[in-house]
């Protein structure tokens, strides 16, 4: 089987990831998503199983750990799991595709663990957590309680960034879309940076 890179894009909720992940994709061709699974409901209409998420039971999603069909997974909020297939990224690589992950903190720290110096593990961030809430406000997809709840684990997952490979600061969105391609193109070119760095 073709061995691909993998691409880890992790962030506290409401940072931009989706954004600059869902950008990439769009400007290149190599790169291949890798869809989620999880065990929550649906958001709205829009929302497709196999291609926003898989969308699982709580009995199946167990079914699957029980496997070892995952390559990582964890029960983000009680009874609400999500995880990455193992079988996810067979299907990407075997296109001959890059695979580009857009995950939580935990899942993204799990993904750099299994694909060593084949993985590069980019944590995005906002400037400050002022700028954080203001984001996860304005979505007003959350209730008060959700929130909070959001709020409370992004200070959280603010504490492993520097477990992460690259910090990139997602104040300018124009900017942050521009410095993402440069990482992914470096990576997928020359491998890992030698060194640590935070990208403006």
């Amino acid at each position: 089987m073709h061995q691909g890179k993998a691409i880890i894009f992790s962030a506290p909720s409401g940072s931009g990831k989706t954004t600059i992940v869902k950008h990439l994709l769009q400007t290149n061709p190599s790169l291949g998503f890798s869809i989620s699974a999880c065990t929550r409901d649906k958001r709205g209409r829009n929302e497709q199983n196999g291609k926003d998420y898989y969308f699982l039971t709580p009995e199946e999603f167990k079914e699957k750990i029980d496997q070892n069909a995952f390559v990582e997974w964890e029960e983000v909020y009680p009874g609400n799991f999500y995880g990455t297939l193992k079988e996810e990224i067979e299907r990407i690589w075997a296109e001959g595709r890059h695979v580009i992950f857009d995950v939580d903190v935990k899942g993204g720290l799990h993904l750099k663990e299994f694909f060593g110096d084949n993985g590069l593990a980019i944590f995005v961030k906002v400037p400050s957590l002022e700028v954080l809430t203001q984001r996860l406000r304005d979505r007003k997809t959350e209730t008060d309680n959700a929130l909070s709840q959001r709020l409370f684990k992004a200070q959280f997952e603010m504490k492993f960034e520097n477990q992460f490979d690259i910090t990139l600061v997602n104040e300018d969105l124009e900017t942050s879309l521009q410095k993402a391609q440069e990482l992914v193109d470096t990576f997928i070119a020359k491998g890992m940076p030698a060194v640590k760095s935070v990208v403006l």
